[in-house]
């Protein structure tokens, strides 16, 4: 099959066998997405080697359970041992021996076909385009937020960052009702928040000391201390990016005002796909283009310019 294969921070187009793992579900990729962290690993964030991608909405063509067959699915990307005192104590995620898809140890997305556990997979609703269920891991990363910190009407919330993640974010905490402001760099990042009615702010409008909760989703040091400068004593700072290299942090100030620094990546993909089949999240805006698969070199270039926004790949 074609693929999309990352070697020594080099991508290359690659005919490589089929996945065929024992006991996995066999998927035909229709769309995949192209996110930072696929960016970062292409920039040697990460030694992987393989298969590259992880955003992806297919359908089953082989399956143990051949109930699965022919369904259109979208997969959670960890695939673990459920054995481990991670996984025994319900995270997963955290697993001690997992493979991430397109990330660790597991060929990913960016390819015709991909290898997950059925129990990795769920079911599209009908009424759910491929164009919208393809956004539907970096959506639920977008809810782990929520699932991390309760977050109460009156909170105000601070969202540094309207690149890719950062506006499922802004839409995802627009729908709790607090009182949220968003820092966006670029004039298209801006109108598609404005179109949702989600008010923005400026950098020097950003009272210092005083959000309850501030979301980091730049990955850049000067975002990181932004959002420091931003949050209140006793206030919650959440990282929602992939950082690459080191930040310096003073970490006496942190615990002088009690700041809760909290790390957030995967989420929870069900609630993901009932915001999407409810129209509650419209993510198909941030489409900024698309690729077949044969010109995969050429939609990474384009997905590496500053302020782009969702580019996918077809197969």
């Amino acid at each position: 099959m074609q693929s999309l294969w990352l070697e020594n921070q080099s991508l290359s187009l690659r005919d490589v066998p089929r996945p065929a793992k024992p006991g996995e579900a066999l998927i035909r990729v229709r769309l995949s997405g192209i996110c930072g962290t696929d960016l970062e690993l292409a920039r040697g964030y990460y030694p992987y080697t393989g298969v590259i991608g992880h955003e992806f909405v297919g359908e089953v063509v082989e399956a143990q359970d051949k109930t699965w067959i022919g369904k259109r699915v979208v997969g959670e990307i960890n695939a673990v041992c459920g054995e481990c005192e991670q996984c025994r104590n319900d995270r997963p995620t955290h697993c001690e021996k997992r493979t991430v898809l397109g990330i660790v140890e597991r060929d990913g997305a960016h390819a015709e076909y991909l290898s997950l556990p059925v129990a990795n997979l769920h079911r599209v609703p009908d009424s759910v385009p491929d164009e919208a269920a393809v956004f539907t891991e970096p959506l639920a990363a977008a809810l782990e937020i929520q699932q991390q910190v309760h977050l109460q009407p009156t909170d105000r919330v601070l969202l540094i960052g309207a690149g890719r993640l950062g506006q499922l974010i802004a839409q995802t905490l627009a729908l709790t009702g607090c009182d949220l402001r968003v820092v966006a760099r670029h004039p298209h990042q801006k109108q598609l928040l404005e179109s949702r009615k989600i008010r923005l702010i400026t950098e020097d409008e950003i009272q210092p000391r005083r959000w309850d909760v501030v979301v980091e989703a730049t990955g850049s040091p000067s975002g990181f201390e932004l959002a420091r400068r931003a949050v209140c004593p006793r206030g919650v700072l959440v990282l929602k990016s992939t950082y690459r290299g080191e930040a310096s942090v003073n970490f006496s100030s942190l615990v002088v005002d009690e700041i809760t620094l909290l790390g957030s990546r995967c989420g929870p993909f069900a609630p993901a796909l009932r915001l999407l089949e409810n129209r509650q999240v419209d993510p198909t805006a941030l489409i900024a283009a698309r690729y077949p698969l044969a010109k995969a070199i050429e939609a990474f270039e384009q997905a590496r310019q500053p302020g782009m926004l969702k580019v996918l790949l077809e197969t």
